[in-house]
């Protein structure tokens, strides 16, 4: 994973989010996929297994042949069944080295950090990527961490050399600062979903942006 080029758009399909804008799982990832996104995690805090099973056989349907990887959040096992190509672990999850003992050496492992010792940690460990964040205020999460902003991505940025992803309150108008201050990739969830505009075009506009 950290000799791939790390794509600069990391889209969420967060099933809670999709849910409450009333629309559905497998259309969201179709046009995703429309837009040319390459990289996709699937969280779902409150769905059963079966829910999450269901779920995920829906994105890796609409993503089939497409080449694109898929990420599980939380759950390393269910990443396994569903067969993804990750699992994306939090603080509060699995360690990292718990993680890549269930999904194995050719899975993806990524995980969340809040602050320079939680990055220094992960830096250390077999994660292949580290997310950074929340990079600005953010409405998707019902406890966020203090924010870090611009500043803390770029600190993130001078204690690792493996794919550094920012999250949190990304849009279309603050998404190429985040690059700028040394991130890899973006990550956007509810940015993803706008009034006026279908998730496709809006997916185009972000990876029109990242460049």
């Amino acid at each position: 994973m950290s000799k791939w080029k790390f794509p600069r758009l990391y889209a969420i399909a967060d099933a809670q989010v999709v849910a409450a804008h009333g629309i559905a799982l497998a259309d969201f990832a179709r046009e995703l996929r429309a837009a040319g996104v390459t990289l996709l995690q699937y969280r779902n805090k409150t769905g059963s297994p079966q829910e999450i099973l269901r779920a995920a056989a829906a994105l890796r349907e609409a993503f089939a042949g497409s080449g694109a990887t898929l990420v599980m959040n939380d759950r390393a096992d269910f990443a396994v069944l569903a067969e993804f190509d990750g699992v994306h672990v939090g603080q509060d999850d699995l360690s990292p080295a718990d993680a890549r003992a269930v999904v194995g050496a050719k899975r993806i492992v990524g995980v969340s950090t809040h602050n320079e010792s939680q990055v220094r940690v992960a830096d250390a460990s077999c994660v292949d990527y580290i997310a950074i964040g929340p990079a600005f205020v953010t409405g998707t999460k019902e406890n966020p961490s203090p924010v870090v902003g611009l500043e803390g991505i770029g600190r993130a940025r001078a204690l690792t050399k493996k794919p550094l992803v920012a999250i949190g309150g990304i849009t279309r108008e603050n998404a190429r600062s985040v690059l700028d201050a040394g991130a890899d990739s973006i990550v956007v969830i509810s940015g993803l979903i706008a009034s006026d505009k279908s998730t496709e075009q809006v997916a185009r506009d972000f990876l029109a942006i990242l460049g």
